[in-house]
């Protein structure tokens, strides 16, 4: 079993950064996507941007210019900028994972940060 541990968020006024991290615990053979959703207030969870091991990066237009995404080894990291009050949500990262050398894989996601940008 594998567990996310999300850190970063906080509150800031628009015009500000602010950055996200989120690391797995445990045992997993490859990580094969990592990414970050966001729920605002009331409203479903969102795609924000995502990184596949190979492939390209994607972001939703809401974020594009703004935010990037960027992974390390097993780490990955939403840096940021320029935020509006409408960024204002609790943001979640999600990896896939292979455990053998299939094509099967498994969603996990992390506890969640709040991010509350004021105006």
């Amino acid at each position: 079993q594998v567990q996310l541990v999300e850190s970063g968020g906080g509150s800031v006024q628009a015009g500000g950064s602010l950055r996200l991290s989120c690391a797995p615990i445990g045992r997993f053979l490859e990580i094969r996507e990592m990414g970050f959703y966001r729920q605002p207030p009331g409203k479903a969870r969102e795609l924000v941007a995502v990184i596949p091991k190979s492939g390209a990066t994607q972001y939703s237009d809401s974020v594009q210019g703004r935010f990037t995404i960027s992974r390390g080894d097993v780490t990955v990291y939403l840096h940021m900028n320029d935020l509006k009050p409408e960024d204002t949500a609790v943001y979640y990262c999600k990896m896939v994972f292979a455990f053998s050398d299939t094509t099967e894989t498994s969603d996990f996601w992390g506890q969640g940060a709040q991010v509350t940008v004021s105006s």
